[in-house]
């Protein structure tokens, strides 16, 4: 069941377009990473998904009805801080859980809940203005999940925060991903998006350019091999139809003599056998061999380079 979708979001802030088409269906179990370069229009997106903001055109859908009317089916967490600094942890989630519904012993337990989960047992009474960058992350995101809201909107949530507060707040996502909830996530740190197994939008001048699961969307990028030799590489090293190679050096060789070649293509390990069966004598000087398949880095640049000559 799709619970999230918006349809033809059109914004503008004077001069500047922020969103322009801007389409994305995420079902219910499933975690969409929102990706794209600042000022692609993920912010602009989430505020108008949340209900915050009205849309210059288009609209968006929270469970069929209209997010201006949805607020309390939607938990949003801002990539700026939205606590009360005054206030203790503890307060804040009381307010927030309030606000979206939650009276006494139930917003007693999720509270309890989300400081064991999320690591905030030890702050709670601590006030929100005196935490770390990262514990403020984790505050903030806990009040977007208060009340166990169908979709989740999370900008940023790991922004500062240490390996195994990273580790889980990505374990809390999959669970409420698991319990049904919708979550459009958006992170600059792609391999994160690998850890939660996060289909991919990705946005480019206010619209979604690219939709799908991490293997539709690399299949058919290219890899690389990297060929490290002892002393110059081959002169005859050549690459077979579609693939490409280029010496990988910064200072015409590595401190210990070594050489690399890196050949591109699109399955970089049958290329690498091609490449060795036909070294010959050569062979004795190979060091090693080293395989890259296409990464969502890999798939970013490719749809961005894309679209730049697009609009070129």
């Amino acid at each position: 069941m799709t619970m999230l979708e918006a349809t033809g979001l059109r914004k503008r802030f004077g001069a500047v377009t922020a969103l322009d088409g801007f389409d994305l269906a995420v079902t219910a179990g499933e975690i969409c990473g929102l990706i794209g370069h600042n000022g692609a229009g993920k912010t602009t997106f989430a505020r108008i998904a949340s209900g915050l903001d009205r849309p210059d055109a288009g609209r968006v859908l929270i469970g069929g009805a209209d997010a201006r009317t949805a607020r309390g089916r939607v938990g949003w967490a801002p990539q700026e801080t939205a606590l009360y600094p005054t206030a203790t942890v503890r307060e804040n989630m009381r307010l927030f859980g309030g606000l979206a519904g939650l009276r006494r012993r139930r917003l007693r337990a999720e509270i309890d809940e989300l400081a064991d989960a999320l690591g905030l047992r030890e702050v709670l009474d601590r006030p929100a203005g005196r935490l770390s960058g990262g514990q403020q992350r984790r505050a903030q995101t806990a009040t977007a999940l208060l009340n166990r809201p169908p979709v989740l909107l999370l900008d940023e949530p790991t922004v500062g925060a240490d390996p195994d507060t990273r580790l889980d707040l990505l374990a809390v996502v999959r669970a409420r991903a698991a319990e049904g909830a919708a979550v459009c996530y958006t992170t600059h740190y792609l391999p994160e998006l690998v850890e939660l197994d996060a289909t991919l939008a990705v946005a480019a001048a206010g619209r979604v350019i690219a939709r799908g699961s991490r293997a539709a969307l690399l299949a058919g990028l290219p890899g690389r091999a990297v060929l490290r030799f002892d002393g110059p590489p081959p002169a005859a090293l050549t690459p077979a139809p579609g693939e490409h190679s280029d010496g990988e050096h910064s200072d015409g060789e590595h401190s210990d003599g070594e050489h690399s070649v890196v050949v591109t293509a699109e399955r970089p390990a049958e290329a690498a056998a091609r490449v060795l069966a036909g070294l010959g004598p050569d062979a004795a000087r190979l060091r090693g061999v080293d395989i890259a398949e296409p990464t969502l880095d890999d798939l970013y640049r490719h749809l961005a380079t894309r679209e730049a000559r697009s609009a070129a």
